[in-house]
């Protein structure tokens, strides 16, 4: 006699996957279990899914060091909902959205602001399986409405950059109409962002790059000043730029050296807002001359659920614009990695977890 056994089938998905911290060959095409939607939960589609810098510092073990394994990387997410968890009430099935690209974890939690100062605040893709997948599952707390009119791989351009870059220019500089910004790395994905939040705010704004052909596009998303830190320097050409003032607000993308120069070329009374350490972890710089000009260092990590609306808000009203590089299939999320690592991107890099 056969004995018939009833088992659930289990429902799978592609993913890229890192099962260890390393280069870029950890990056790993696979087939894994798919989540599914949670009471107060939704399952999303994803159609398209951005790659950050800070991706390539958690593939290489600098940023979470004790990471679980298997990991799924990637914090943002355009896709659609697939499926509602028990509770959910205010998404349809088939609706256009966008993850949060940063929320606490505790549900009692969620009130704290700003969201990043909650102690289970975490990242999809640091804390959390991340959208290097073809589905995620995310509190319905911490979706978006997509209601841009702009193709899913736009839209993924945007999330990450786009709350940091308005949580760091609009919140933490202060940035006002007719402000002189110094921002650093105008050609990458946050530096871009960066520029258009500034410029939508009414700004003035200068920015660093270190190759000439990025020129051309760090004036295309609205830099009045672009400067090669290869053939000029920056604090002496902002001076210049500024009649020997300096700027009031600097968005250091760099860190390292970089970043005591940034308060070189901060007025008296300027912000200096450090958000990267692209260039090292480590500043020295001279306390006499940043005490006697009075001027202020603050640190910006993430954003808030109503900075990616108030941003999203000015891609509606056309201030600013997704910077697409290019896409690659979520099958060469490895490459992608190579591609951010050796600063061949300009603006932001997207994988697409359906293309073959």
């Amino acid at each position: 006699m056969k004995t018939q056994t009833n088992q659930a089938t289990v429902a799978t998905m592609k993913a890229a996957v890192m099962r260890g911290f390393g280069d870029f060959d950890v990056l790993h095409y696979e087939e894994v279990d798919r989540p599914q939607a949670q009471p107060g939960t939704i399952l999303i589609k994803v159609l398209a899914a951005g790659v950050n810098r800070l991706d390539h510092y958690i593939r290489e073990g600098s940023v979470a060091p004790e990471l679980p394994f298997p990991h799924i990387l990637g914090a943002d997410a355009a896709g659609e909902v697939a499926e509602l968890g028990e509770g959910v009430s205010q998404w349809q099935i088939g609706q256009r959205v966008i993850v949060v690209p940063g929320f606490p974890q505790e549900q009692s939690q969620y009130a704290i602001r700003p969201a990043a100062t909650a102690p289970s605040f975490t990242l999809p893709g640091l804390g959390i399986p991340g959208t290097y997948a073809q589905y995620i599952a995310v509190p319905a707390q911490w979706v978006v409405k997509d209601d841009t009119g702009l193709q899913a791989e736009d839209v993924a351009t945007l999330p990450m950059v786009l709350t940091t870059s308005v949580r760091a220019v609009k919140e933490i500089g202060d940035v006002k109409p007719g402000d002189k910004v110094l921002v650093h790395s105008g050609a990458s994905g946050s530096g871009s962002m960066q520029i258009q939040v500034a410029k939508a705010l009414g700004a003035d704004v200068a920015t660093t790059i270190r190759d000439d052909a990025k020129a051309a596009f760090a004036s295309k998303v609205g830099a009045d000043l672009v400067i090669n830190t290869r053939k000029e320097d920056f604090v002496a050409r902002i001076k210049e730029w500024t009649d020997g003032q300096g700027v009031d607000v600097v968005i250091d993308n760099v860190g390292g050296d970089v970043l005591a120069k940034s308060i070189d070329a901060a007025k008296p009374l300027g912000v200096v807002v450090a958000f990267g350490f692209t260039a090292g972890t480590e500043v020295t710089f001279d306390i006499q001359q940043f005490f006697f000009g009075q001027k202020q260092l603050r640190g910006t990590m993430a954003g808030d659920v109503e900075d990616l609306k108030w941003g999203l808000e000015q891609v509606r009203a056309g201030k600013i614009k997704p910077s697409l590089d290019r896409t690659l299939p979520l099958r060469e999320a490895a490459e992608a990695h190579r591609l951010i690592a050796s600063n061949a991107v300009q603006g932001n890099l997207v994988l697409l977890p359906w293309a073959e």
